[in-house]
């Protein structure tokens, strides 16, 4: 009590001990008088502290003995809670909330809402308290008694900071107990979603080439016939973005303007008709006499994508999906919500039975996201695609591998070599063709001699001229008058964009690497040397000559369609197709061969043809 007392003073609250025995409780008398004696001195700010007074109880052991109407200081709080008609109980616990099994094992998952119905036979409780008779057991029992009374109860760490705060704030911490928890709980969770993508994936594997193709048929067939709906739908979100204040940009990206359902669905057809990317044989080998390895290509599993504002981008990735045979979770930005719902619903609608619509889950929920990124046991890749914060927090977050981009800080060069129409075409077409685009130009950079002879002049004027907003280095601000950038490396996503000048090729390599971000990056140059010395020396995914940014896409490599762009050096980088949601596998086809400590083998190891 000294230490309630010494904490609660500190807060000018006083706080009283009350020591209660198991046969008060048989007291109607007592359990009248409960109530107001608590509310008369919470009224005197007084906290009352209840504990067993141990030194009249009749138990036989103290720390063994669980009978009577309460048995230990969870039972009490729960009785005591009841009593006093609480709105809410807090039970405090050395762990998080309630775990599957062992918190210590890494298999145990953090329960969020309990339900009796599907959790009390999935639980394995590890040992009871090491101090009196209780343990997250006697924990359970108590939140249950007193949720099926009408009493929500959060069980959740005293250790963490202001764990009761944010129980009182409604944060989603530790584990709740309400009786019509089994009402509200009707999505599947995290874990339940990703093992069904992983099932169905399977299924859609074991189709034949030409039963896929007609999945994704039938996806373009139902996104144009649902085109009105969906429209409707994509209207509602942009009208409630605008609404909101979002930044144009955002409400730019979030928009499926006219044409764009055709477009995809046109870009699916395309895709449906590339060749089988799965169980293609990349390499034969004989090993030895009768024993052939082959190297094939297979799906990486279950991806999870996560997106902001591009409806659209869930069209590209569900169809990448079904054409490699992943499994795959999306969850969208809650700008998106309408649009992101009715394409699900569409996209799944077309996919057979005999696959299953779980292929393809939508996770709703932002919360279910740090679950999610917990599953590296059922969940294989994971793509950001969205703003710099989202992907460093996924990074951070997560030990599944992360293909992404975190900013698309892509650049154009004009070199002193460089035609001027053409480089006017390029600059505006790479800035505004759109501007929100990752791989739309956002700083130009231009050769010192172009300053000299009025070439840059005439380049920021035509800039200015279709309604681009200009910030210049130390120098480009200096010479044409305009506010110098206090960061090279941003992504303005609007019609904005930075002009610096550099001395030459090898500055503006030195520029890009500098403050660039490995995405897409151009040189405008008729000097066929200096551009291959760009193209061979820019480390960046996709390196042009002569041609806009504008072109790093998917689509337009033909792709068919992207699940993002990869800045990353492993596995798949610059527009991730098919290709890059695939990987390999070893079949190896023998005749009662075995290894016998290499002594009967004779090992060949000669290529093979393909075909056989």
């Amino acid at each position: 009590m000294a230490l309630y007392d010494t904490l609660f003073s500190q807060l000018d609250v006083t706080s009283s001990q009350l020591l209660v025995t198991d046969s008060d409780f048989r007291d109607e008398d007592f359990r009248k008088q409960l109530y107001e004696t608590v509310q008369s001195l919470l009224d005197l700010r007084v906290i009352p502290i209840f504990n067993e007074n141990d030194a009249v109880s009749t138990r036989k052991a103290p720390y063994e003995d669980s009978s009577g109407i309460f048995w230990d200081n969870d039972s009490l709080a729960g009785l005591l809670a009841l009593e006093l008609k609480a709105d809410l109980l807090v039970l405090l616990s050395d762990v998080e909330g309630l775990y599957s099994g062992p918190p210590s094992e890494p298999n145990s998952k953090l329960i969020h809402t309990y339900i009796r119905a599907k959790h009390q036979s999935e639980i394995t409780f590890g040992d009871k308290s090491r101090v009196g008779r209780g343990g997250m057991t006697a924990k359970v029992n108590a939140a249950y008694c007193a949720a099926c009374a009408g009493i929500p109860v959060v069980i959740t760490s005293g250790f963490a900071m202001d764990s009761i705060i944010k129980v009182l704030e409604g944060k989603r911490v530790g584990t709740l107990f309400h009786r019509d928890a089994h009402l509200w709980v009707k999505q599947v969770g995290a874990r339940e979603m990703a093992v069904a993508a992983r099932e169905s994936s399977r299924r859609l594997q074991a189709l034949q080439s030409q039963d896929r193709r007609k999945i994704l048929l039938d996806v373009a067939d139902a996104l144009e016939a649902n085109e009105s709906l969906i429209k409707v739908e994509n209207e509602a979100d942009v009208a409630a973005a605008q609404e909101a204040g979002y930044a144009k940009s955002l409400v730019s990206r979030l928009a499926l303007k006219p044409g764009k359902i055709s477009s995809l669905a046109k870009s699916i057809r395309i895709l449906a008709d590339m060749e089988e990317p799965i169980g293609q044989i990349l390499k034969r080998t004989e090993l030895a006499d009768g024993l052939i390895l082959e190297k094939t290509s297979c799906p990486l599993g279950v991806l999870l994508i996560v997106f902001e504002s591009r409806p659209d981008a869930l069209v590209q990735i569900a169809s990448l999906a079904i054409r490699s045979g992943n499994g795959l979770l999306l969850k969208g930005g809650k700008e998106a919500m309408r649009s992101n719902a009715i394409l699900h619903k569409v996209i799944t609608s077309a996919i057979p039975d005999t696959v299953g619509e779980k292929l393809i889950g939508l996770v709703t929920s932002r919360e279910e996201i740090p679950d999610l990124l917990k599953l590296d046991d059922v969940i294989d890749l994971v793509i950001p695609r969205g703003s710099n914060k989202l992907v460093s927090q996924i990074k951070e977050s997560t030990k599944i591998p992360v293909l992404g981009h975190a900013d698309g800080i892509c650049h154009v060069y004009v070199d002193k070599s460089a035609n001027l129409d053409v480089a006017k075409n390029i600059v505006i077409d790479a800035k505004i063709d759109y501007p929100a685009a990752c791989n739309a130009m956002e700083t130009l950079l231009v050769h010192k001699d172009l300053a000299c002879n009025g070439a840059l002049n005439e380049l920021v004027v035509e800039l200015q001229h279709e309604g681009v907003g200009l910030f210049g280095g130390p120098r480009a601000s200096k010479l044409l008058k305009i506010p110098e950038t206090r960061l090279f490396h941003h992504e303005y996503n609007s019609m904005v964009c930075t002009v610096e000048i550099v001395d030459d090729v090898r500055a503006a390599i030195d520029h890009i690497h500098q403050h660039g971000s490995a995405h897409t990056d151009c040189i405008v140059a008729e000097d066929q040397k200096v551009a291959e010395t760009f193209l061979c020396q820019v480390d960046s995914a996709a390196v042009f000559h002569n041609a806009s940014t504008r072109f790093c896409d998917g689509a337009r490599f033909g792709l068919g369609a992207e699940v993002g762009i990869s800045t990353s050096r492993i596995h798949a980088r610059g527009p991730v197709g098919v290709e890059g949601l695939l990987t390999t596998r070893w079949i190896l086809r023998g005749n009662g061969h075995v290894v016998d400590g290499d002594q009967g083998v004779v090992y060949t190891h000669k290529n093979l043809a393909l075909q056989s």
